[in-house]
């Protein structure tokens, strides 16, 4: 009997926490997987508009050049998605691989169709690109702009990543038979004495419960630092657009770095002569002809990212910011639309109700139906009117006097997720060394759309700031760690 009793508690305990744990572990992976499909929509529209300006006014070199495109965006798709992929070798790649195309068909058009020494010539261009340096500053400051924000993004997606891997290691956490034997007094021992109906005392269910998850709380702090991260992970990648401006501004790095190369065409042309030893005869002149000017300076490139923040947008890039929307398998807004924002906003606000998960998690356990605190409870030896014992604190230091569960050791599996939890904080920490210095969020939770109409918030869809008195802000959710 007293078998199938423990088999039954701890059955049943380990279900009771899963199904607390189960919304927290919804919340990561389905945001993971948001997160990634808003990454993937913008590199595909930050791709097209890229090409629509190759094939609309770099016509000559388009359809030689999509293919170093693709490369490109697929690059910045695996960095991403956590590849060891560099952003900064990736934009360089791509230039230097534009470069001999640019050569042969902007800076000096027909060259290579005279010359039987094409393939050496390109490959002496490609090799010899930012020694040249024809397109000036723009590479390196694309691959920086690009870089950081970015970096952000992917971070966070192996942050998220890592979370999943806290949750799934505590899931189904192994209870001591110290532990099972606390349950079976707590839940089934009244039953010997015909007691169906009494409940535990709270006090009593809490000892039970901080001694049986006294490994698990000690994931408290480090969670709370984690949860503090993606918060500000998350500001550094969607605020002020960053992200999505980033992308967008591919388009307008590209553009002015043709131009340069261009309107620096002889200088190039000279250079090259002596760099890779090849005659190419009189230089085509200083000017691109027709199309290749008039409409490409119609396109300017976007402000640095650095002045996003204190400078407005300007109208063509908040047109454009207007039309990345997308929905998300995650339950919708009440205007059915998403950008990189409002993702990131919902997320945010959800996520404040679980910083303290791991030291509330005997308190949820021993919340509702499962206990009383009235004039009669169990106590774990009789029906008295209020539990007399020691209420114990979190952790495993505070079970030293815990009356009802010894601790005797922590568990090895936990302590090895508490060590690598750590671990990559602090990595994440040396890594983005100025997160905790950015600006904050001053949108955040303010109840409105990226078109500045108010929404309806009700505390079902996550709206609602956690109950510990901590704000909407970011600044607010910083502060609270």
């Amino acid at each position: 009997m007293e078998e199938s009793y423990q088999f039954a508690v701890k059955k049943e305990t380990q279900h009771n926490i899963h199904s607390y744990s189960y919304e927290l572990e919804h919340l990561l992976s389905g945001h993971s997987d948001a997160f990634q499909d808003m990454f993937q929509y913008l590199l595909s529209f930050s791709q097209g508009h890229l090409s629509s300006l190759l094939e609309g006014t770099y016509s000559s070199l388009s359809r030689h050049a999509l293919p170093h495109v693709n490369q490109l965006f697929s690059s910045l798709s695996h960095y991403l998605r956590g590849a060891n992929v560099s952003v900064d070798a990736a934009v360089h790649q791509f230039f230097n691989n534009l470069f001999p195309l640019v050569y042969t068909r902007l800076i000096n058009p027909g060259i290579d169709g005279s010359m039987t020494t094409a393939n050496e010539m390109s490959d002496c261009l490609r090799m010899t690109r930012q020694d040249v340096n024809p397109f000036g500053p723009h590479p390196a400051v694309m691959a920086q702009a690009l870089a950081g924000a970015l970096g952000a993004g992917r971070h966070l997606g192996l942050a998220l990543e890592e979370g999943l891997g806290v949750m799934n290691a505590t899931e189904y956490v192994s209870l001591s038979k110290e532990c099972v034997r606390g349950l079976v007094k707590m839940v089934y021992c009244s039953h010997c004495r015909g007691l169906t109906l009494i409940k535990p005392c709270v006090g009593y269910c809490l000892n039970v419960m901080r001694g049986c998850l006294a490994s698990v709380s000690e994931l408290d702090q480090p969670w709370r630092r984690y949860s503090t991260l993606l918060e500000q992970l998350t500001h550094a990648m969607a605020g002020h657009h960053s992200l999505e401006l980033a992308l967008l501004g591919v388009r307008g790095y590209v553009n002015e770095a043709l131009l340069y190369a261009q309107l620096h065409g002889p200088l190039i042309t000279a250079t090259v002569d002596k760099v890779c030893g090849l005659s190419t005869g009189e230089p085509t002149g200083m000017q691109p002809t027709g199309p290749e000017v008039t409409t490409s300076t119609v396109t300017s490139s976007p402000p640095h990212p650095s002045a996003a923040p204190s400078q407005p947008l300007p109208e063509q890039w908040l047109g454009q910011l207007a039309h990345l929307r997308s929905s998300f398998p995650l339950k919708p807004s009440k205007n059915n639309k998403h950008s990189l924002r409002t993702l990131s906003r919902e997320f945010l606000m959800y996520l404040q109700r679980y910083k303290s998960f791991f030291a509330a998690l005997p308190e949820m356990l021993c919340e509702g139906e499962n206990v009383v605190d009235e004039s009669t409870c169990w106590s774990g030896e009789d029906v008295v009117e209020s539990y007399t014992g020691r209420v114990v604190g979190n952790g495993l230091h505070a079970q030293r006097q815990n009356p009802e569960v010894k601790v005797r050791t922590p568990n090895p599996s936990l302590a090895e997720v508490k060590e690598r939890l750590e671990r990559f904080n602090q990595e994440t920490e040396e890594k983005f060394p100025k997160l905790g210095q950015m600006e904050t969020w001053d949108e955040l939770g303010s109840g409105e759309t990226e078109e500045g109409s108010t929404t309806d918030c009700d505390d079902e869809d996550g709206c609602q700031a956690s109950g510990d008195g901590h704000g909407q802000t970011c600044k607010g959710a910083l502060a609270s760690s």
